[in-house]
């Protein structure tokens, strides 16, 4: 009495999950329709008095004033720096132009960069 597998849809095995899921449904609406026919409104506790936003808005810039504020600091350019900034120029046409770096900045910067793709091809990345 063994029934080996076939190939195609075991429709005893599909009837019988469709009336379990049947089953679970209808039970699940007879609970839901005992529990609205049995619910009791459960009185709410009173609520707080409504607080209009102008009140709210008073109490917090009142907040807001009694803060302390941070402290700023001014950071102070180091004396490179100051030496380094060219002042801005003017054209004939009172147009200003941007500063512009000193000669012996760029120098630097361009051989900083040299270094950097010599580094570059000795790794064989480039």
């Amino acid at each position: 009495n063994v029934k080996l597998g076939g190939l195609g849809p075991d429709y005893e095995a599909i009837k019988e999950k469709k009336q379990k899921l049947k089953l679970q449904q209808e039970y699940s609406r007879q609970i839901k329709d005992y529990n609205m026919k049995n619910i009791t409104f459960v009185q709410r506790s009173p609520t707080k008095p409504q607080v209009t936003s102008s009140v709210r808005r008073q109490k917090a810039l009142e907040y807001a004033k009694r803060i302390p504020r941070p402290k700023t600091f001014m950071t102070r350019q180091s004396d490179k720096e100051v030496k380094e900034e060219v002042v801005v120029s003017q054209t004939s046409d009172g147009t200003c132009l941007p500063q512009i770096p000193s000669l012996e900045t760029l120098r630097s910067r361009h051989e900083k960069e040299k270094e950097v793709v010599a580094a570059f091809k000795a790794l064989h990345i480039l």
